[in-house]
């Protein structure tokens, strides 16, 4: 006997719409949830670009929009020696960024293809390391670099790059290992030596993680305060660094407010265009090694 079943009915149209609406709804929602959130960001960065667009005249009234629009606090910073002291922290920075790549790279593919014994230990007193402030340390690196005689600059690069070093290596560590060690090994098969397989395929391969350890660096080199201040003591004003210089618009009585939010929204532009360029490569490499 030969049985025959009838087709089933195609579904109604609002029943095959209503998974597209949800899927709509909840694109709707995210987006407009993500604005909100940089609204929120942006709120402290717009009210430093009003303040430093408002005379000295308006400072105390209680308007969001200055009446009278000014550029003057941008265009006198610079007769102050600011210029110079974006220079030097982009030296910092810079020197910083490039001595912890060049030693922790190195370190984080020997730890991260060989295991030797002491792997464990090395890589916990590394990690170590993190736990120890610049604050705490503050009198001893004044004292040795003193002693050294080296010039302030050169000391805070030494002093940042040594403070940075560890997460640099951790990252570069969990990013090697995920990279297969069978695509070396096949490169080398062809003839090619370790370092030539490291140079032609694990370092591009491990580029997004050595491009985060990039912009951390940078960052946190760029923003370092204290170490500076202490360093930096008794330079010119173009000389120090720019978190030092932006400090000295609070005085002892007085507080240039102008200048002040002026020079703070300069001294975003560098890292902001920093992390523009390579913003998709650290979103990449922040989750290395997080799949195995």
């Amino acid at each position: 006997m030969i049985t025959t079943t009838k087709p089933a009915p195609p579904l109604p149209a609002t029943a095959r719409s209503a998974p597209r609406s949800r899927r709509t709804l909840r694109t709707w929602v995210i987006a407009i949830a993500a604005y909100v959130i940089a609204v929120i960001f942006l709120l402290p960065y717009l009210e430093m670009l009003f303040m430093a667009l408002r005379p000295n005249s308006e400072l105390g009234l209680a308007t969001i929009l200055p009446k009278h629009w000014t550029f003057s606090n941008f265009t006198t910073l610079w007769s102050s020696g600011l210029g110079g002291s974006i220079g030097t922290s982009l030296e910092i920075a810079a020197g910083a960024t490039v001595i912890v790549l060049l030693v922790s790279m190195p370190a984080a593919y020997c730890t991260a293809r060989r295991r030797f014994r002491g792997r464990t230990g090395f890589l916990l007193l590394v990690l170590a390391t993190q736990m120890f402030q610049p604050a705490a340390m503050l009198v001893g690196i004044q004292r040795e670099f003193t002693n050294f005689g080296l010039p302030p600059t050169m000391s805070l690069i030494i002093v940042n790059a040594g403070f940075n070093l560890a997460f640099a290596v951790w990252i570069l560590n969990a990013y090697f290992s995920s990279i297969p060690a069978e695509l070396e090994e096949a490169a080398m098969v062809d003839g090619m030596g370790r370092v030539g397989a490291l140079l032609r395929i694990t370092l591009p391969l491990a580029a997004p993680g050595i491009v985060t350890a990039l912009i951390f660096t940078f960052i946190a080199a760029w923003n370092e305060f204290l170490v500076a201040l202490t360093l930096s003591l008794g330079e010119g004003t173009s000389q120090q660094p720019l978190t030092v210089a932006i400090n000295n618009y609070i005085g002892e009585y007085s507080v240039d407010w102008g200048h002040l939010f002026a020079a703070g929204l300069v001294a975003t532009v560098p890292v902001i265009i920093l992390f523009a360029f390579i913003e998709g490569r650290v979103v990449s490499g922040l989750t290395a090694g997080a799949v195995k």
